[in-house]
């Protein structure tokens, strides 16, 4: 099994949305305006009532209602609009990958708990588009369906795995690779951004982590959630890392923020997205 093989399997067995490509390439010609995006998106009924959910979230806590996609433009954003088309995509991804050796809702959750977290920690250190690292938080996982799907036995060799090492460790253990690598190597396939697909595929590069502050704050985000959704035995993992504290400068009541704030929001906003 090889990561080219899974990163084709993983292209070929989902596609993201038309809406989704040609929202992009307005977004990237200069000559398009707020109108353009508004037209683009406001085609798509679902999508567009399902935008406006997550705009009027906690994700961005706006003092008034955003009732229409052209002021959602004019408030939000072109890129936020983008990366909630994406976050909404992201939901048909992972069940074009559903498994029996995985449960589907928790996995959602999980996925969800990081993405809030993270984006907590990008508003908390002021990092530009905020909402980008909730898109980040929710795919950084993605490949373990992909992979339970593709290679079911190596999965259940990897559950099964009763040893001490983290699962990004024990993931390169059995598969040689870990699952964010493969992840963003298929966002990126995906035609993603490379400010979505970048942190992903970097995240268990240490050196990266040291020196890159959205990395750290990704693996940060990753820890956290492990540490409050995952199996016993990780409750303990450690969240600030030498490497993740060199470049990510927050305070524990930060963490606690994020902890927080994931845990009274994830299940309102999954359920958006559902």
């Amino acid at each position: 099994m090889t990561l080219e093989k899974l990163v084709a399997y993983a292209a070929n067995s989902f596609t993201l949305p038309d809406v989704c490509l040609r929202l992009r390439e307005v977004l990237d010609d200069h000559r398009s305006d707020a109108d353009d995006i508004a037209r683009l998106i406001s085609v798509d009924p679902s999508l567009t009532a399902k935008i406006l959910k997550l705009a009027n979230s906690a994700l961005f806590r706006f003092p008034s209602q955003i009732d229409s996609i052209t002021r959602a433009v004019n408030v939000v954003g072109g890129e936020a609009l983008y990366n909630l088309a994406v976050a909404e995509t992201a939901h048909a991804a992972f069940k074009s990958f559903d498994s029996k050796l995985i449960d589907q809702e928790k996995h959602w959750n999980e996925s969800v708990y990081c993405g809030m977290a993270a984006k907590y920690l990008a508003r908390h250190v002021n990092l530009r588009g905020s909402e980008r690292f909730f898109v980040i938080g929710i795919l950084h996982n993605l490949s373990e369906l992909v992979v339970a799907n593709y290679d079911p036995e190596g999965y259940q060799q990897y559950v099964k795995d009763d040893s001490h090492l983290l699962p990004w460790e024990k993931q390169l253990v059995i598969f040689g690779f870990d699952f964010a690598h493969l992840s963003g190597l298929i966002l990126e396939r995906w035609q993603l951004p490379m400010p979505l697909y970048y942190p992903v595929r970097n995240l268990q590069n240490v050196q990266k982590q040291a020196n890159e502050v959205e990395i750290a704050l990704l693996a940060c985000a990753q820890r956290v959630t492990i540490r409050e959704k995952s199996q016993e035995g990780l409750n303990k993992i450690e969240l600030f890392t030498p490497a993740i504290a060199n470049s990510l400068k927050v305070e524990g009541d930060a963490l606690g923020g994020a902890v927080s704030y994931a845990n009274q929001e994830t299940h309102k906003v999954a359920s958006l997205i559902n």
